[in-house]
């Protein structure tokens, strides 16, 4: 009697539910990335340096002024200060594609699209450190200004807690924009670009292609609500909002006078739309 036999079953595996690392995980390596380069340390160092000289700068020349407010220069400093942020955030959107890195990012990642929001957290926490410093130094730039004129600085009244969180979010905005855009651009000298212009020029653009107003009596006023709406809601003058309390009409009758939160929300809005592209592109393009 010959025992029938049967070929070994190999055990059933269950499929998996899950398609690459959890995002804590992408979220852990995209602060990696960040902070064990060179280049994101140098531009905070260089960020919170000039936004301090600056800022003292600005106040020793102000304190001469028998009207000296200190806090009038606190936000002075981010003149150019601000651009470090942005440049950091162009770095960090594009650097995987100028380097090659993004072909080991999106096979560890093969949905691709958590490693952009991972990204994003992981700068976002990176620029908020770098914001905070650079505040407190502005602030340590006007106290031998205030000092010599004897005169008390004040953080805790009028418009400067507005001021100063304005000035931390601002720079953490910033940050994210330029990486929204690098992200989405792919390419460092394009999106480095891109961003100046929207973030520093195109207010000043939109405003100098419409014609001034007349100076000869009885001819009509040009129309510039078009030129002052688009010029208001472009980030370079949403960043000029979110570390002021109230921003002048641009442009005229017609043009809206946004406060410090709407100039928020406006470089909020185009941080979210770019984001929102730069996903989409993942999502439906080859990466290249």
């Amino acid at each position: 009697m010959s025992a029938a036999t049967t070929a070994p079953q190999a055990p059933k595996v269950a499929p998996s539910t899950r398609s690459g690392p959890t995002f804590g995980r992408v979220l852990t390596a995209e602060w990696t990335k960040i902070v064990s380069l060179r280049s994101p340390w140098w531009i905070a160092a260089v960020t919170v340096a000039v936004a301090g000289l600056l800022t003292y700068v600005s106040a020793q020349a102000s304190s001469v002024d028998p009207g000296f407010r200190p806090v009038g220069d606190l936000s002075s400093g981010l003149l150019l200060a601000q651009l470090g942020p942005l440049v950091l955030g162009v770095l960090v959107g594009a650097g995987e594609f100028r380097t090659g890195v993004f072909r080991t990012t999106y096979t560890v990642v093969p949905r691709r699209w958590p490693a952009l929001p991972a990204q994003t957290l992981a700068l976002a926490a990176f620029a908020l450190v770098v914001a905070v410093l650079t505040t407190v130094v502005c602030v340590l730039g006007l106290l031998p200004s205030a000092g010599a004129r004897g005169i008390p600085l004040d953080l805790a009244s009028g418009h400067t807690p507005g001021i100063l969180l304005g000035m931390v979010l601002l720079l953490v905005g910033l940050a994210l924009f330029g990486q929204a855009i690098g992200a989405l651009l792919r390419r460092t000298v394009p999106a480095m670009v891109t961003a100046l212009f929207l973030a520093v020029l195109l207010p000043f653009s939109v405003m100098s292609a419409f014609p001034a107003a007349p100076t000869v009596p009885g001819e009509a006023a040009p129309d510039t609500s078009v030129a002052g709406m688009i010029a208001v809601l472009s980030p370079g003058a949403a960043q000029t909002m979110v570390v002021e309390p109230s921003v002048a009409n641009m442009a005229g009758d017609g043009v809206p006078d946004l406060s410090q939160v709407d100039g928020g929300l406006v470089l909020a809005a185009w941080i979210l739309v770019l984001l929102a592209a730069a996903v989409l592109r993942l999502r439906t393009r080859d990466v290249r």
